[in-house]
């Protein structure tokens, strides 16, 4: 170790060596694998440079299957971590991103945050292995490295935003290596809107292989055989006791529940498939109905939720497979009672707004309202869909304002006027409704992650909401110890008057009135 002038520590004399630099050049800043001030929020620039690149039909399909709203771009965390999840979750499947490496580190640490347990894959670029495409050759060399069908089934390689507009073509892929299967997908946050409909991304590839595979020949068998009664595949990721609720509510009508798609293993995909209908309890899976359909299966609405959401659903179940009314008729008796009995046991007596990201919003608002609440908004950043029509209708018959593709704005509108008892929603709906002493939770850890369907589900959540809105002193008490610490960008202790200098904002305002001139201007030529 060595001592340099100017108290500079060092541990070798690399400081020291020189460094040629040519004359009349700057310096290049460090390459973090994007072009100069894109990123995910530049959708529109992204988007024009993936049509230049070739992929205007993919963009096409996405805008197909994901609609946007009143917002293009993400409005929560990076789509991609919606099918990495997707990904994560299942055995003997790798993973592996291209993307820039700010997203890469951001995608990895949340995967890691909530519980994935294996490394994930990365094929780093620069601008130089972005445009003379060796970045696909990188790609292509480490999935063939990967593909050891001792440890996988399948490899996933994912294009982020950069890569995607650049046009790397991942479909040029080999479709399997060494027996192991090569899925390639785009997730773009320019293309999908939400992190809920990139599970969809990657679960309809999935599924498009796995049928491919199926006309090809002799599958792999489910680990636990296959059923002896039809099936009803259920789409869409629940609590683990939501599959076992509606297997016992399928019994009685001579069905079974069939697998969860996202599925945990490859060879579940077969039996998904290989089912008598489809249950769409989570209504954005666009790309996965699309395969499903594909398939000659039938696609089912709407789930086993509350009082009127069971007696509907099982009713449909038993039109699908031509079940006599009469057997569907007991099933309904055998099991709403014990719902009716769990809704009015605790009931919930307060006003609350809700809203979320993950797609099941309009479920746990009938299963809400049903338990006693006065819910007068529901947001859902998801799109609207056949498979929510029924759900949206019986909500708006009760008086609910149901907001489809609803944006940050929306959601925290509805907070500030209707001063609810109880807000349900995102992170920066719940803060919001904080600072104004408005108890709330987090939607995605403290309602989702509860059981919804059937008996089990009925009681499930009036314990915690009940205790969220008897909370409101606490509430009132912690605005009151802090009331006069300022807000936003004045928020904190000052002994005097925060500098506000409002001649930098002014002079930044004037930049971005420039910039807005100047693409209005571009959209004109």
């Amino acid at each position: 170790m060595t001592m340099r002038e100017g108290y500079e520590v060092g541990y070798d004399t690399a400081g020291e060596v020189e460094v040629i630099r040519s004359e009349g050049r700057p310096e290049p800043a460090p390459d973090t694998g994007a072009e100069p001030g894109l990123g995910c929020h530049s959708g529109s620039d992204l988007k024009k440079a993936a049509e230049m690149a070739g992929n205007s039909e993919l963009l096409e399909q996405f805008a197909k299957d994901y609609p946007t709203g009143p917002h293009d771009k993400p409005q929560s965390m990076c789509p991609a971590f919606g099918s990495m999840r997707v990904g994560m979750r299942m055995k003997r499947v790798a993973t592996v991103l291209s993307g820039s490496a700010c997203c890469v580190y951001g995608l990895t640490f949340v995967t890691h945050f909530y519980g994935a347990r294996r490394s994930v894959g990365y094929v780093p670029f620069n601008s130089e292995t972005l445009v003379t495409g060796k970045l696909f050759e990188d790609i292509r060399d480490a999935v063939h490295e990967l593909a050891d069908p001792d440890r996988y089934d399948a490899v996933v390689v994912t294009n982020l935003c950069v890569p995607t507009a650049s046009g790397v073509p991942l479909r040029l892929l080999p479709d399997e290596i060494n027996g192991v299967r090569i899925v390639g997908i785009d997730v773009p946050g320019f293309g999908i809107p939400t992190h809920a409909e990139a599970k969809d991304v990657l679960a309809g590839a999935m599924l498009n292989y796995a049928r491919q595979e199926i006309e090809a020949g002799p599958v792999q068998a489910p680990v636990g055989g296959k059923s002896d009664r039809p099936t009803v595949t259920l789409l869409g990721e629940m609590f683990p006791a939501d599959p076992m609720m509606i297997g016992a509510m399928l019994a009685p009508l001579g069905l079974a529940a069939g697998p969860v798609v996202p599925a945990r293993e490859w060879r579940e995909l077969y039996a998904a498939l290989d089912c008598g209908a489809v249950a769409a309890i989570h209504p954005f899976y666009t790309a996965a109905v699309r395969e499903f359909e594909a398939a000659g299966r039938k696609v089912v609405g709407s789930a086993p939720v509350g009082l009127d959401g069971t007696a509907n659903w099982l009713k449909t179940i038993g039109e699908a497979f031509n079940i006599p009314e009469a057997q569907v008729g007991a099933a309904q008796n055998a099991f709403l009672p014990a719902i009716k009995e769990a809704l009015s046991a605790t009931p919930i007596k307060g006003t609350v707004t809700l809203s979320g990201y993950e797609g099941s919003e309009l479920l746990v608002a009938r299963l809400l309202i049903e338990s006693g609440a006065d819910v007068p908004y529901v947001g859902s950043a998801c799109a609207k869909s056949a498979w929510s029509a029924e759900d949206a209708a019986w909500l708006e018959s009760k008086g609910v304002t149901v907001k489809f593709r609803a944006s940050l704005e929306d959601d925290c509108a509805a907070v500030e006027a209707i001063k609810p008892d109880l807000a349900i929603g995102t992170t920066p709906v719940v803060q919001k409704a904080k600072e104004m002493a408005i108890p709330g939770l987090y939607f995605t850890n403290l309602i989702s992650a509860r059981p919804l369907m059937g008996p089990a589900g009925a009681g499930s959540l009036q314990e915690v909401v009940n205790a969220a809105i008897a909370g409101k002193a606490n509430m009132d008490r912690m605005r009151e110890f802090f009331e006069g610490v300022g807000e936003g960008d004045t928020a904190g202790v000052w002994e005097g008057a925060p500098n506000l200098r409002p001649d930098y904002r002014a002079q930044h305002q004037r930049k971005l009135d420039k910039q807005a001139r100047a693409a209005k201007a571009a959209e004109m030529i």
